[in-house]
């Protein structure tokens, strides 16, 4: 059984915090939170679990500007975000145009078996609206 699949008090703490939020979190912010919550929980097995739930399929992972990843629980299924630079609010959508795209490109290109990963960044009407 993997790691993801165990039901531990880290893991249920970590998808706790997760549940909560709105925008991906990297694992310091995670454990950030943890410690405010009073969990007695490592960085090093909060990285180890979210990297578990993400190979299980039940978080979404993607990379920050800066290179760090950041981690979601979102709907199941294939789907894209859009996420705001300034506040990290985030938006499930679905991309029928984009599909088409990557599966156009591809075959130009003579790939087959493709996989894609599309996030879209900007700023959220909110935070543009603040200026």
């Amino acid at each position: 059984m993997s790691i993801a699949a165990r039901p531990t008090r880290q893991r249920r703490a970590v998808l706790a915090a997760l549940a909560g939020e709105e925008g991906f979190r990297t694992a310091q912010d995670i454990h950030a939170l943890l410690r405010e919550r009073g969990e007695d929980v490592g960085l090093t097995t909060v990285y180890r679990t979210l990297q578990a739930l993400a190979d299980a399929d039940e978080v979404d992972v993607l990379r920050t500007p800066d290179g760090e990843a950041a981690y979601r629980q979102c709907s199941k299924g294939h789907h894209h975000h859009l996420l705001c630079r300034e506040c990290g609010v985030t938006v499930e959508i679905e991309g029928p145009a984009v599909e088409a795209w990557a599966a156009k490109v591809a075959t130009e290109h003579g790939f087959a078996d493709v996989e894609h990963m599309v996030e879209i960044i900007g700023t959220c009407r909110d935070c543009a609206a603040r200026g």
